[in-house]
């Protein structure tokens, strides 16, 4: 066979592999099954890809509407879910769905590519806006907490989280205790200063009588440390 013969043989192959990626293109360059919510385009990659060009976002969102996103189907049915409030694609700073999807089960290669949702992709003006997106938690320790939930959470994870103690109450030698001791039953919101032998009601009661207080029910108004008093144990009455 001629060389010539050679160069046709192997532009006829040729020819024929592009014309069946374009003809079949889930059998000969998909990377991986799509996902059960798209099963229907399983066969139909130029449904979201365009020749060449690949995946659009004008394509996911011509059937995806930004504000439904996790909140309703295609077809508007609701989505159930227990944390989510409204949507935040439309917050977005990269309004490019790839960057964090990816509708096909590829090769880890190229799922190592995709980047896991961060709060960074927000906008600033909504990003410490936490209640306008998650569900207040209803549990004990949150349901009589105000305020951002900066305070203890960060945007990276829910958990671990940290609370500034010293902030409402300073743990020095003599209250580096195990919380049940001021928090019974480890309800967090609320605290008793009972727990301790010397400070019982009649105890603070003859103490106090004399100078005309009552309330009994929130010591840390004037006692914030040991000796209540101020400068860096925070005493006084804020």
């Amino acid at each position: 066979m001629t060389r010539r013969w050679v160069w046709i043989v192997v532009s006829l192959n040729l020819a024929l592999l592009i014309a069946l990626v374009f003809i079949y293109p889930h059998l000969m360059v998909s990377p991986g099954a799509v996902i059960t919510g798209h099963s229907e385009f399983a066969t139909d990659c130029f449904a979201c890809h365009a020749p060449l060009r690949g995946a659009s976002s004008a394509r996911c969102i011509a059937c995806h509407a930004l504000p439904d996103i996790g909140l309703r189907t295609t077809k508007g049915r609701p989505i159930v879910h227990k944390t989510l409030k409204v949507s935040f694609h439309q917050d977005l700073t990269e309004q490019s769905c790839m960057t964090c999807h990816s509708d096909h089960a590829g090769p880890k290669l190229l799922q190592k590519s995709r980047k896991p949702f961060s709060h960074e992709l927000l906008r600033s003006a909504v990003r410490e806006q936490c209640q306008n997106c998650h569900r207040a938690p209803t549990d004990k320790l949150h349901g009589k907490i105000t305020g951002n939930c900066s305070q203890c959470h960060t945007q990276s994870a829910w958990k671990p989280a940290s609370f500034d103690h010293e902030k409402s109450f300073v743990l020095d030698r003599d209250h580096n205790v195990e919380c049940v001791t001021c928090h019974v039953n480890n309800d967090y919101s609320r605290y008793t200063c009972y727990g301790c032998h010397e400070h019982t009601v009649q105890n603070v009661l003859r103490e106090h009588r004399d100078e005309g207080i009552r309330d009994l029910d929130n010591c840390v108004r004037c006692h914030r440390s040991r000796d209540g008093k101020g400068g860096d144990h925070g005493g006084g009455d804020d």
